[in-house]
């Protein structure tokens, strides 16, 4: 399988300020559903927007399919950020219109029908909508795209347990065995049970990344267990 992601010495600081990310290596395939995790200022949130081509590294290297993050690596990356970041004057339907319009790789069939299975009016205007619904908008959008790589930063953060499984199952389904998606979270223990590898930031730097069923064979238990060992206060 091919590599999707591969970050090599990469580093990146923000004005006046200690390095987020220190020389961090990372590599991952096609096929794979890897949690991205670690604690607050880990670099987590940074390294996926450097992923997405919205902020530049100040030292080593990152490619996307073999590319360094341009505007053709924006056409393979579908991108959900941790915020809400759609216009609230916007219907469910204007931005699933919008988005194909956008995205050659969006598929409009897709999006419609996630927005009836969630039960989201598409003639809704987002300003009227929960945080939790928005934000599954957001996610509807991002996974009715034909990404190679799905960077999705706090995907069930604001929805209810409920639909939790629906999401996770959502993202499941829609990926190609050709593409690769990062899930950052701090709900490991929800989204563990769809993960392929794991990888943990500390400091800037991968800590570990190993495969899910690897990491319950070497160290037996679960991923969410091992973050709290790792990361123990």
């Amino acid at each position: 399988m091919e590599t999707i992601l591969k970050c090599s010495g990469l580093t990146k600081r923000y004005s006046g300020s200690l390095p987020v990310l220190r020389e961090l290596n990372l590599s991952l395939q096609g096929g794979k559903i890897a949690g991205l995790l670690g604690p607050n200022g880990s670099g987590k949130t940074t390294l996926i927007k450097l992923a997405a081509g919205l902020l530049t590294p100040d030292g080593g290297a990152i490619e996307i399919d073999g590319q360094a993050p341009g505007i053709e690596t924006k056409a393979k990356v579908s991108y959900l950020p941790e915020r809400d970041t759609l216009p609230g004057w916007m219907r469910a339907g204007e931005n699933v219109a919008y988005y194909a319009d956008f995205f050659e790789d969006f598929d409009r069939a897709k999006a419609g029908e996630m927005l009836r299975e969630l039960g989201i009016d598409p003639a809704m205007r987002l300003r009227t909508m929960s945080k939790g619904t928005r934000e599954k908008v957001q996610l509807i959008l991002a996974m009715s795209r034909k990404a190679r790589l799905y960077l999705l930063d706090e995907p069930i953060g604001g929805v209810d347990p409920a639909a939790r499984d629906y999401i996770l199952t959502t993202i499941i389904q829609n990926y190609s065995e050709e593409a690769a998606v990062v899930i950052s979270t701090h709900l490991i223990a929800d989204v563990e049970k769809v993960l392929d590898e794991a990888i943990f930031l500390s400091g800037g730097q991968v800590a570990l990344q190993m495969g899910v069923d690897e990491l319950r064979e070497e160290r037996g238990m679960g991923v969410d267990a091992v973050f709290r060992e790792v990361f123990r206060c």
